[in-house]
């Protein structure tokens, strides 16, 4: 029965959303590391120009070349941008604020919410046994989140937020997968984010808006700092980084169903842990722990359905998940 799951196109999607996770693990882990010297939109620009470089010279490279960047749906890459600007602002601000470990978990309730968009938006089928992986998720989000205690931060919607921005990218691209490539799909993005953070530094680079005691606002709105020589390698890493999980994670959710594909991207939550422990001495709380068993639990409980009842190639009728 795990045949039809590592098909072809299956295959190709899964692997690929191994990868980005991967890449995006570590280039979280760059940009929490340079928060305190860079604002969060002079690394975003700075990231996102080394990104547009590689991905022209591999244009140039093709046999298309740069008229593999022409499209119909402007419109819907700019939207798509947008989304993924969001999440990833929302989700940056998050780490700076709280454990790293802590705010991959709550991002982690994307596929949950992924899933929910391809019903309405998409209109996939889901069945009892996803609704019921759906509510797993949200579980676990309420006890990492403990909303009403005194435990609770603010800062905790931040990565949720972003979940919900997440959701929106990869359902936008499960409707372009057809006709666009991942390459043009990667190239937008990172122009999205070179004009968002190349405003932000016109606006707010001069840091006259800037609150110091907080985190969040503090990273968003610090005066840009001078380049550290010792961080250029940074900066490649990460745009590197970037711009290779940007491909893979278009080529993940253009290859593989939504609720699929979903589920793989889990393997960045073990990583954030060890990254938070090793890196920032940052342990987990027992009810992190928690709360991220249910949302794995979510995630792997989906998969699980996928592989038992994922249709065969030659069927019509979408069988129950």
């Amino acid at each position: 029965m795990l045949f039809p799951l590592f098909r072809s196109s299956n295959a190709i999607g899964i692997i690929c959303a191994i990868g980005a996770s991967v890449c995006f693990s570590t280039t979280d882990v760059i940009i929490k590391f340079l928060s305190d010297a860079y604002a969060l939109h002079q690394i975003v620009l700075l990231r996102s120009a080394i990104g547009i470089v590689a991905i022209v010279i591999i244009l140039m490279a093709s046999s298309n070349g740069i008229k593999a960047l022409k499209t119909n749906r402007l419109k819907r890459h700019l939207l798509r941008g947008l989304s993924v600007v969001c999440a990833n602002i929302l989700f940056f601000l998050g780490i700076v604020a709280m454990p790293l470990a802590d705010a991959v978990a709550l991002f982690f309730i994307s596929p949950s919410i992924i899933t929910l968009f391809s019903i309405i938006f998409l209109k996939e089928y889901v069945g009892p046994h996803r609704w019921f992986a759906i509510g797993l998720g949200f579980v676990g989000v309420l006890i990492t989140v403990q909303p009403g205690s005194s435990e609770f931060m603010l800062a905790s919607l931040l990565p949720i937020g972003a979940a919900f921005c997440y959701a929106a990218l990869h359902t936008l691209t499960r409707t372009m997968r057809d006709t666009e490539s991942a390459t043009t799909m990667t190239f937008y993005i990172q122009a999205s984010f070179v004009l968002v953070s190349t405003l932000m530094w016109a606006l707010v680079g001069d840091g006259q808006f800037n609150d110091p005691s907080n985190p969040s606002l503090n990273f968003l709105l610090k005066p840009w700092g001078a380049w550290g020589y010792g961080d250029i390698k940074l900066f490649v890493l990460l745009g590197a980084g970037s711009t290779l999980g940007g491909y893979l994670i278009s080529q993940a959710y253009r290859h593989a169903e939504s609720g699929l594909a979903a589920p793989f991207e889990y393997i960045a939550l073990p990583l954030a842990m060890f990254w938070g422990l090793v890196i920032f001495d940052e342990s987990p709380s027992t009810l992190t722990l928690v709360g991220s068993g249910f949302i794995l639990a979510s995630g792997l409980y989906t998969l699980y359905r996928e592989i038992h009842h994922y249709p065969l190639p030659n069927m019509t009728n979408a069988n129950e998940h």
